[in-house]
């Protein structure tokens, strides 16, 4: 379960866990900050077992075992990122995603991204600029990034792109501020958007998990686990 030469980006894979005659649907997970791909591979047993599922690890190192798709810096003014690595985070991701889906056979029009934190950034920046190469987003304690915005694709090529926001009220590291903010953003833009909070801080619940996977089973349509 380690990146094949091909791919770009080292990852860890599970095939889906219900046999199918047609192209299986490819779910990609980006974890966040100082984590790795290991980390939201957990939730895979959770998952609808149609989905074949990658978890792929960002490519800047900060210390063993854990690395960031930019790096950041805490100051006065707020959160700074380094732009330069965002963006080549973001089209080595889109690359990532193509060859995938060449690799593993899977069907490129069910591609979903899942992004935690510093990779819900990432999952909006790629959605947002490359809609055609995702049939839906999940953010998880994120922010749609300002940066991007010069970037975004045009109106038409959004409509009814299926995004879903989860935010945690008692979040410290991006504080539900950040989710709202997501959500006015998204909210102009001709999207497909649902949006929840839960009581909860900068972490997966039981509760915000439940919703996630019920949001992307539902995608699939009928014949869910």
């Amino acid at each position: 379960m380690t990146a094949k030469p091909a791919l770009a980006l080292a990852h860890l894979a599970q095939p889906p866990r219900r046999s199918s005659s047609t192209p299986p649907p490819l779910l990609l997970l980006l974890h966040g900050y100082g984590s790795n791909e290991a980390d939201l591979f957990g939730l895979t047993p959770y998952i609808d077992p149609r989905f074949l599922v990658l978890s792929a690890r960002a490519p800047y190192s900060l210390m063993y075992g854990s690395y960031a798709w930019f790096e950041i810096e805490w100051t006065a003014a707020g959160i700074s990122i380094d732009a330069r690595q965002a963006e080549a985070s973001r089209k080595l991701v889109t690359d990532f995603v193509n060859a995938a889906v060449a690799e593993y056979r899977a069907d490129p029009g069910q591609v979903y991204l899942v992004g935690f934190s510093q990779g819900a950034i990432l999952a909006a920046s790629v959605a947002l600029t490359t809609p055609e190469l995702v049939a839906g987003v999940v953010l998880m304690s994120g922010r749609v990034p300002d940066e991007i915005r010069p970037l975004i694709a045009p109106a038409e090529r959004l409509a009814h792109k299926p995004f879903l926001v989860v935010h945690g009220l008692h979040d410290a590291v991006l504080p539900i501020q950040n989710g709202r903010a997501s959500r006015a953003m998204l909210a102009q833009l001709p999207v497909d958007l649902t949006y929840k909070e839960y009581p909860m801080a900068h972490e997966v619940s039981a509760e915000s998990l439940h919703d996630v996977t019920s949001w992307l089973s539902a995608r699939l349509g009928a014949g869910a686990a």
